[in-house]
């Protein structure tokens, strides 16, 4: 006779090969946390950490080019513009740059390397952000702006990332020039036009790219060799990459005091920028008499905060002087 236990068990397995399978998730529902995950790889695209700096550098161009005062609307709508320009090309760079990425360690888990985000959705993505830009800046600002930032998209994405990256160690020096765009957007949506006075903030990010990223890749160097990008620590060597960041460090610290002299800025601005400078200065001399990974890094993080506290004291020093 089937024990009591035996006989619950095999009434289980009855009940059980007989109850309804569960529900499948409906076809089309929405899922809130999928479609949050799925904003963010669109968000990442964009490289947010970059673009704030280069919004700070156009903000305060802008007070440096009328440090009378600005309409609120004109900055709000100049940074919109601003970082979907600077956002579309980071995406179309994301784009462009997939072969790479999917070699590296630090770099697989981005949103089309990882297949996330499908390599054609990102490139219209990019595209159609800086088209909104263009338009954006047009209505909102002035076309001399909106220009710029097209200039700026086209810069990066084509002279740097499609054609110089991987062709020549000097990418980053000519490359410099999109970088460098931002500030005369600023300027030119403040004052509506551009002046000699425009190229100042325009030159000084040119000057301060070379060492700041020539410090990063001494920090990755390992990765561009693997993948075949002709950086200057992997085609002239580390030594050689640690003269050429000194001697660029010294050319933009002189170039930052020749508008003192020219009277456009005045005492704050000097004091900044000779301190600053002399930091940044010390900064590249320690890194060529005493190369580590952690003298990179120091001049690879101080650069930012030196680029942040100068266009600062920029800003500062022509509101006060108003």
């Amino acid at each position: 006779m089937e024990s009591s236990a035996g006989v619950a068990e095999r009434v289980e397995r009855q009940a059980a090969s007989t109850a309804p399978a569960p529900a499948a998730a409906a076809p089309g529902r929405f899922d809130a946390a999928e479609a949050l995950a799925h904003v963010r790889d669109y968000v990442a695209l964009t490289k947010p950490r970059i673009i704030s700096l280069l919004l700070w550098t156009t903000v305060a161009t802008m007070f440096v080019a009328k440090p009378s005062g600005l309409a609120f609307s004109t900055i709000v709508w100049t940074c919109i513009g601003g970082y979907l320009a600077a956002g579309g090309a980071g995406a179309i760079n994301h784009y462009i740059d997939r072969d790479i990425d999917a070699r590296v360690g630090r770099t697989r888990g981005r949103p089309i390397v990882a297949g996330r985000v499908k390599p054609v959705q990102a490139l219209i993505f990019g595209i159609v952000l800086g088209v909104i830009a263009a338009i954006q800046l047009w209505i909102t600002v002035n076309g001399l702006a909106a220009a710029l930032s097209v200039l700026g998209l086209l810069g990066y994405v084509l002279l740097y990332s499609a054609w110089l990256k991987r062709r020549t160690p000097q990418n980053i020096v000519i490359g410099g020039v999109a970088g460098a765009i931002p500030p005369l957007v600023g300027w030119a949506a403040a004052a509506g036009s551009l002046s000699v006075d425009a190229l100042f903030p325009f030159l000084v990010i040119f000057l301060w790219t070379p060492p700041h990223f020539w410090a990063l890749a001494l920090l990755i160097s390992d990765d561009y060799e693997k993948t075949g990008i002709p950086m200057m620590p992997v085609v002239r060597g580390e030594e050689y990459t640690r003269n050429r960041i000194l001697l660029y460090t010294v050319l933009l610290v002189a170039f930052t005091l020749v508008p003192v002299a020219t009277g456009f800025f005045g005492g704050l601005y000097l004091a900044a920028a000779a301190i600053l400078g002399a930091l940044f200065l010390g900064g590249s001399i320690a890194l060529l008499r005493s190369p580590s990974r952690k003298t990179a890094l120091q001049l690879h993080l101080g650069s930012l905060a030196y680029l942040f506290l100068l266009f600062g004291a920029m800003a500062a020093d022509r509101v006060l002087a108003a």
